[in-house]
């Protein structure tokens, strides 16, 4: 069963760039070793777009207000370009500072529910009656049974 997607960011600087993600944008993240930092993401959506070429993925994060989105990141001196009106939503991008730009939109389509994560449910212990009845024996119990 799916529990959840892993998305990849390339990057010339990825130390910069993981900064970014951890303390401008604030993503909850764990240290896998060496600085090596593995993101959480708020709820997901994929789709798929015709293309004459496979192999072709785009990450985008959605915000619910991308003209304040973009107001905040400019205040922190991060590069935002203008929002554009695409149709299906806002859209604006964000430099990244290893170079590379990530898509951020506001959208106008519909969402679909986020898929929930199903645990296995707990095993369950089953006491039989005769155990739930009889008394747990001490160590000084255990020796006089040992005894006899």
């Amino acid at each position: 069963m799916i529990i959840g997607a892993h998305s990849i960011l390339y990057s010339r600087n990825p130390d910069a760039d993981r900064a970014l993600l951890r303390d401008v944008l604030g993503f909850p993240h764990v240290d896998v070793g060496g600085g090596w930092l593995i993101f959480g993401l708020p709820p997901a959506e994929v789709a798929v777009h015709p293309s004459d070429e496979n192999d072709v993925h785009e990450l985008y994060l959605m915000c619910d207000d991308i003209k304040a989105f973009a107001s905040e990141m400019r205040q922190r001196n991060i590069d935002c370009g203008p929002v554009l009106d695409r149709g299906w939503g806002l859209l604006a991008e964000l430099s990244l500072p290893g170079g590379g730009k990530l898509g951020v939109y506001q959208p106008r389509h519909a969402r679909p529910k986020s898929v929930s994560v199903r645990k296995k449910p707990a095993k369950k212990v089953v006491k039989t009656r005769a155990a739930a009845k009889s008394p747990r024996k001490t160590a000084a119990a255990k020796k006089k049974t040992r005894k006899r």
